[in-house]
């Protein structure tokens, strides 16, 4: 049973920084074995992907966030991280952790990230 606990989210100003990170747990190997995604969720909106990494360690962003943030992964510590940088209001939202797998995708339960003016 693969559980995913996200964890950093906050209330920041406009401008700030804020670093999310996602722990794997009860995965084995197939934290390495899988592309680890961010997706976000604010109000009335649709969820949409912000970040993903392969095993690669190859990347891609949403458009909207590019340049501000960064995806990562500590392989040793089954943890995945998205440092975000030069935040904005339109940021604000709930962002949860993915592990996508062939078998489907496991989701974190999500953490707040408020942006404020």
């Amino acid at each position: 049973q693969v559980q995913l606990v996200e964890s950093g989210g906050g209330l920041v100003q406009s401008g700030g920084s804020l670093r999310l990170s996602c722990a794997a747990s009860g995965s084995g190997s197939i934290f390495t074995a899988y592309p680890m995604a961010w997706y976000r969720q604010g109000p009335g909106k649709q969820r949409e992907l912000v970040a993903r990494i392969t095993t690669g360690e190859t990347t891609d962003y949403a458009d909207s966030v590019k340049g501000r943030f960064t995806i990562s992964r500590e392989i040793a510590k089954n943890t995945v991280y998205l440092q975000m940088d030069s935040l904005k209001p339109d940021d604000s939202a709930v962002y949860l952790c993915a592990l996508i797998t062939d078998r489907g995708t496991y989701w974190g339960q999500g953490t707040q990230v408020t942006v404020s003016s």
